[in-house]
């Protein structure tokens, strides 16, 4: 148990600090409210309408094949890392994977799947 001491002594300053600056932010912060300070603030702007508005399937389409480009674009870091000592065989690896991905962005592409309207 004397092992897990300085761990146990840590979490109690942390805790202990965390614990402190709420409380002491409690009393000495200064306690205002007002219309303008509990409203909900959007960039500077007035907000407008609804928080509950409903979003066409269209934009989570995107947002989902933006994510699934991403993912794949980071495979090639570590490609590149080690690229030297892959030599023709990553390559080539390489070479048909970038083909696949581009093939199917352009299948999505002429689908129609990357349109806003």
């Amino acid at each position: 148990m004397s092992e897990y001491l300085p761990i146990f002594i840590l979490l109690l300053l942390a805790t202990g600090f965390a614990l402190g600056t709420i409380v002491l932010s409690y009393f000495v912060g200064q306690k205002t409210y007002e219309k303008i300070k509990l409203s909900a603030y959007e960039c500077g702007m007035e907000p407008v309408g609804d928080a509950r508005l409903r979003f066409s399937v269209k934009f989570y389409l995107i947002a989902m094949l933006f994510i699934l480009f991403d993912v794949e674009t980071v495979f090639l870091y570590p490609w590149a890392v080690v690229f030297a000592d892959l030599r023709w065989f990553g390559f080539i690896e390489m070479v048909v994977f970038i083909g696949i991905l581009l093939l199917s962005f352009v299948y999505l592409w002429k689908r129609g799947a990357f349109d806003w309207e």
